[in-house]
C-alpha cells in the first residue's frame, strides 16, 4: 500500500512536469522505472551515434553509461578514470559537437524549466547547443514547485553532495550548505535556466519515478 502510494504521487508530480515541460517545447516523458528509462533512451540513440557525457551520477546509476560502453558506441565521457587534464578537457570540446548529449539537470520546475550550475560551463553549453539532440535524464527528487525551490535544491542539496563526490575542499563540505565561497576549486560558476526549448535544439527530458543522483 505504501509503495502505491509513493508511485501514485511520483507519477502524479511527474506528469505534471512533464506536461509543463511539453508547453515550453520539449520532448518530455515521465517512465516508473529505471529500466523503462534506459529502453527509451536507447531507442533515441541512432547506431553509431557519437555520444557526449555530462557529469552525472544519474546517468551511471540507472546503468546507462556502462550499458553504451558494452554496446560499442563512441563515448566523450571525461569521468571515465585515468584521464589526464588534458584529455578532459579535449573529451568536452567533443562533447559540444556529439550526434548525443547525454545529462541531468539540477533541477526541474514544474513550470517546465531546466535550472543547472556548473563549474566549468561544458555541461549546461552542450545542453543548450551544439548537440544534434540531448537527452535529459532525472529522478522524481530533482522535481521542484519554481525556481526559488530550484536554488534552493542547489544550493543544499546539489552543490554540497557533488563537492563532496569530486572532493572538493569547499566550505559546504563542512557545512552541508552552500556558501559563496572564493576558492579556485568552487563548481558553482555558471547557472542557467532554459525556459523554453532553444529554437535550434532538440532536448528530450526524462524523468524518472525513483529518487537518483544529486
Amino acid at each position: 500500500m505504501i509503495n502505491m502510494l509513493k508511485n501514485w504521487h511520483n507519477s502524479t508530480i511527474g506528469e505534471r512536469a512533464v506536461k509543463a515541460l511539453r508547453q515550453h517545447g520539449f520532448e518530455a516523458l515521465y517512465c516508473e522505472t529505471c529500466q523503462e528509462a534506459v529502453d527509451y533512451i536507447l531507442q533515441q540513440i541512432p547506431e553509431g551515434a557519437r555520444i557526449g557525457v555530462g557529469g552525472s551520477s544519474t546517468l551511471r546509476e540507472i546503468g546507462l553509461i556502462d550499458l553504451l560502453y558494452q554496446k560499442g558506441f563512441t563515448l566523450y565521457d571525461h569521468g571515465q578514470p585515468g584521464l589526464s587534464a588534458e584529455e578532459i578537457k579535449e573529451c568536452r570540446y567533443k562533447q559540444l559537437n556529439s550526434d548525443v548529449f547525454l545529462t541531468s539537470s539540477n533541477a526541474i520546475t514544474l513550470k517546465g524549466e531546466l535550472v543547472n550550475r556548473d563549474g566549468a560551463g561544458n555541461r549546461v553549453a552542450s545542453m543548450i547547443f551544439g548537440p544534434q539532440k540531448t537527452i535529459v535524464v532525472a529522478g522524481i527528487n530533482k522535481v521542484v514547485k519554481d525556481l526559488e525551490e530550484a536554488e534552493q535544491r542547489i544550493r543544499n542539496i546539489a552543490a554540497p553532495l557533488n563537492n563532496k563526490r569530486l572532493e572538493r575542499p569547499n566550505p559546504c563540505v563542512k557545512t552541508g550548505q552552500c556558501a559563496d565561497c572564493q576558492l579556485p576549486t568552487r563548481i558553482c560558476n555558471v547557472t542557467t535556466i532554459i525556459h523554453r526549448c532553444p529554437s535550434l535544439s532538440k532536448i528530450h527530458v526524462v524523468i524518472i519515478g525513483e529518487n537518483l543522483g544529486f
